[in-house]
């Protein structure tokens, strides 16, 4: 048996406009050049979910707000316009307040003495919520050779009302 199907794939759209709004923290020209997607550039709606949530690198607009303390912040990129061949995006921003961190612990810990996981941390109560600070604090555990990597789960009990 042989099947033949004729595929259509349609036009090719690209970015026209990006735009932000609800953004106060950060200008907009910031957040352009941390998105790097660029007028003309071709439609790809994981390239933007992914510089606008998390890029493995740690450039995207998430870990901006994050490291700087803003766990509740939430980006939502919404289609405004298509238009021939062109899409018009608006990322809209909900910074939230900044939260810092108040306890500090550790679970299933049955290797070591708490106080050398601690030690290793770049976490500390009173500090600004970090998540860079969460995931090098995850790479000094795992280069201390006791844990394996994926058994250190870092756990953010996020408490909206106290920040």
């Amino acid at each position: 048996m042989i099947v033949r199907a004729k595929i259509f794939e349609g036009s090719r759209y690209t970015f026209r406009n990006i735009t932000f709004a609800g953004n106060t923290i950060y200008p907009s020209e910031l957040l352009s050049h941390h998105l790097r997607i660029n007028k003309g550039d071709p439609y790809n709606k994981t390239l933007l979910e992914t510089n606008i949530n998390y890029n493995p690198s740690g450039t995207d607009i998430t870990a901006m707000y994050m490291d700087n303390g803003y766990l509740f912040f939430n980006a939502t990129p919404v289609e405004k316009a298509v238009e021939n061949d062109s899409i018009d995006i608006e990322i809209r921003i909900v910074e939230g307040k900044q939260a810092r961190i108040r306890n500090v612990s550790v679970e299933g810990n049955t290797i070591t003495n708490d106080r050398v996981i601690m030690r290793e941390l770049h976490t500390r109560p009173g500090d600004l919520f970090s998540r860079d600070a969460v995931l090098r604090s995850r790479r000094e555990l795992v280069t201390l050779g006791y844990f394996k990597e994926e058994s250190i789960l870092p756990e953010p009990r996020p408490n909206a009302e106290d920040g």
